[in-house]
């Protein structure tokens, strides 16, 4: 009302009033958000579910740690320069020293180290796709970047036999992917709902700030997976409310526009 806003710094260190799991918070919420609605949509699990994920940073690696820890096979991850496809299951401790802040090693070392595993570089991939999406999959989780899953790709995970596509990076999926996935009936989830674990958490920071206490990793990891599962049900059922059921896109437009709205007028805007 009086239009004056005081600014929030959130993501600080641990020692200096930050929360634990922070840099957790979206790969973790990514997979909150997907088991939930398997659970509701598709009365699945993800015991045993082979899973493909793109991307090797922050997001794409904390994915990867929690479908593994739910009991899914990861089989994919990229970066800039090719794909690793492993079908035993993704190496993750590996992984994670390659892509170490201080080295950044190419995923090419990868396939030296691990026997089986194939790495298949960017100018081998197909015209117009990215090779990790043509890895046969139940669920697929684009975590790279903006726009990396096209039209093509849609098309081939569905020849594939692909159930859901969850969004772990800010719009990784083209427009005319996320139509086609909606008219074949692929469940699919807005980076806008399902990676919104990380704002999350900064609201945990801030609440942990204001109340002089510090969370235990426990508590978090609860008060995560419950707030996107929350997400899950709001957008589903507004969704449904409006004729869109299963138009997990629409449901999060109009929730978000919603209560949007609702505080703008209560504010007298």
């Amino acid at each position: 009302i009086t239009r004056n806003y005081d600014g929030v710094l959130s993501g600080k260190p641990y020692t200096f009033g930050g929360s634990l799991l922070r840099p957790e918070a979206t790969g973790y919420g990514v997979v909150y958000f997907a088991q939930e609605m398997l659970k509701e949509e598709l009365e699945e699990e993800f015991v045993g579910k082979i899973c493909t994920v793109s991307g090797a940073g922050n997001v794409a690696l904390h994915t990867i740690e929690k479908l593994q820890h739910i009991g899914a096979k990861v089989v994919t991850c990229s970066d800039s320069e090719g794909t690793i496809y492993d079908p035993v299951g993704i190496n993750l401790t590996l992984l994670r020293i390659l892509k170490d802040e201080g080295r950044r090693l190419s995923l090419e070392n990868y396939a030296s180290q691990v026997p089986g595993s194939q790495y298949i570089a960017k100018s081998d991939y197909p015209s117009g796709g990215h090779y990790v999406w043509n890895i046969p999959c139940f669920a697929a989780f684009p975590c790279a970047t903006q726009n990396e899953l096209t039209l093509l790709d849609a098309q081939t995970l569905i020849n594939n036999g692909c159930k859901a596509v969850i969004e772990g990076a800010n719009m990784p999926t083209q427009p005319n992917a996320i139509e086609l996935f909606q008219r074949m009936g692929v469940l699919f989830a807005p980076g806008k709902a399902s990676n919104a674990g990380g704002v999350a958490v900064s609201e945990f920071e801030m609440s942990q700030n204001a109340s002089m206490e510090k969370w235990s990793y426990e508590k978090v990891d609860a008060k995560l997976n419950e707030i996107m599962c929350q997400i899950y049900k709001r957008i589903a059922l507004t969704a449904k409310e409006y004729g869109k059921e299963r138009n997990f896109v629409d449901g999060a437009n109009i929730a978000a526009f919603k209560r949007l709205s609702e505080a703008m007028i209560l504010e007298g805007v």
